[in-house]
Formats: structure tokens, sequence, C-alpha cells
């Protein structure tokens, strides 16, 4: 595989993570794709990092760690896909938050697959068109 990848949240946590364990193979595929510099980061992302880091000095290591990915914002089509893909999985009885189908819009709207450990983006790649980066 080649290209851009977007690395969810809980990859991001876990690699932020003290070393506890193996490391699952997201993990080691995220340390390959930031020596690469093939990771597009997110704004919405990026926040969800931050935001569930309680340690001032913790949080202030992985805001500086996180800098050195550029984000892409969203512009009002992707928007507009996400919203359409949260009515779909709607239909089919598949909740989801706004930001992770915004996530997925980016990722089906860019052409970029979407690297991640959280089940829900499997329910929804069964109802909309999301690649999803298998390791």
């Amino acid at each position: 595989m080649s290209g851009l990848v977007i690395v969810d949240t809980d990859v991001w946590s876990e690699g932020f993570r003290k070393r506890v364990g193996d490391p699952s193979a997201e993990r080691l595929f995220l340390a390959e794709l930031v020596e690469a510099g093939r990771v597009q980061m997110l704004g919405c992302i990026r926040q969800e990092v931050l935001q569930g880091i309680r340690d001032r000095a913790q949080f202030e290591r992985t805001r500086t760690a996180l800098q050195a990915f550029e984000d892409r914002a969203p512009r009002a089509a992707e928007y507009e896909l996400a919203a359409e893909f949260f009515n779909t999985c709607r239909g089919k009885g598949i909740q989801g938050s706004s930001t992770d189908f915004l996530i997925a819009a980016c990722s089906v709207a860019w052409g970029m697959p979407l690297l991640t450990k959280d089940k829900d983006f499997q329910r929804y790649a069964e109802h909309i068109p999301l690649r999803l980066v298998r390791v």
C-alpha cells in the first residue's frame, strides 16, 4: 500500500501510552506510517487524542509530537458526505458520532484508507464505501 493513511484516535492513543505488553499490529503499522511520512491528520482526530489527557506535561508532549502532522481540513463536500453516511447507517439501525462519520467521509472523499481498531467503523463499512486498513 502506498499513499497517505488517516489514523484514527484509538491507534494514536495506543501509540502514546506507556509501553505495556506487546504492541498491536495497528500500533506497529502506525510507526511504519510515521517513519514513511504517510500519515494524514485531521483536526478532529487531533482534538480527540488531546482531550483525553489529564496530565498537563503529557498533554504538552503529545501536542508537540502531533504538531509534526499537518491537518487537512474538510470542506463542505466532506461534511455533506458525512451527513449522508450518518443517514445511511442510521437507516440501517447503526448509530455513530458525527466525528466518526466526518472521519469516514474524509477517508472516502480523499481516497485514503483508515487505520483504526474501532469496531464501529467495521459496521459502517458494511453500508458505506469506507476502506479500512487490514494489518
